[in-house]
């Protein structure tokens, strides 16, 4: 099972790394990302994936980036890095994901994640909509 801890500069490169091999994901420079509530999951030694969110109100955040890497995909690393911010009481919790990234629309839904708008020509690289997404802790 993995662990779940706060990030630390020295897991930047295996982060840089696994943020490559999703071209779906965000690519933010990934020294920014000790700025924000910033997780790592940890399997078999090794950073398996990363969270990097940030509360933008008392009752609202917004996750910024969620990326597994491929060998760990489906085992519940996303979903264990996510729940700690879904279990913020009276919490709205935003996020935008690429329109064609049909997975991760799938599983924000499974974790209880509506859509409710899109943005036009967000992403570059390739050009591309934004879902909105957001959930809301009871």
């Amino acid at each position: 099972m993995p662990v779940i801890r706060r990030a630390e500069r020295g897991d930047l490169e295996a982060v840089a790394a696994i943020q490559s091999t999703s071209p779906e994901a965000a690519h933010w420079a990934v020294a920014e990302y000790m700025q924000y509530e910033f997780t790592v999951s940890i399997a078999g030694g090794s950073v398996a994936g990363f969270l990097v969110w940030r509360r933008l109100a008392e009752d609202e955040c917004e996750v910024l980036n969620l990326v597994v890497a491929p060998p760990f995909r489906r085992r519940g690393v996303a979903r264990k890095l996510l729940e700690p911010v879904l279990n913020l009481r009276g919490t709205q919790v935003f996020l935008e994901v690429r329109e064609s990234n049909q997975a991760a629309r799938i599983f924000y839904k499974s974790m209880g994640f509506q859509e409710v708008s899109t943005r036009r020509e967000y992403y570059e690289f390739p050009s591309e909509a934004a879902i909105v997404m957001k959930f809301h802790s009871c």
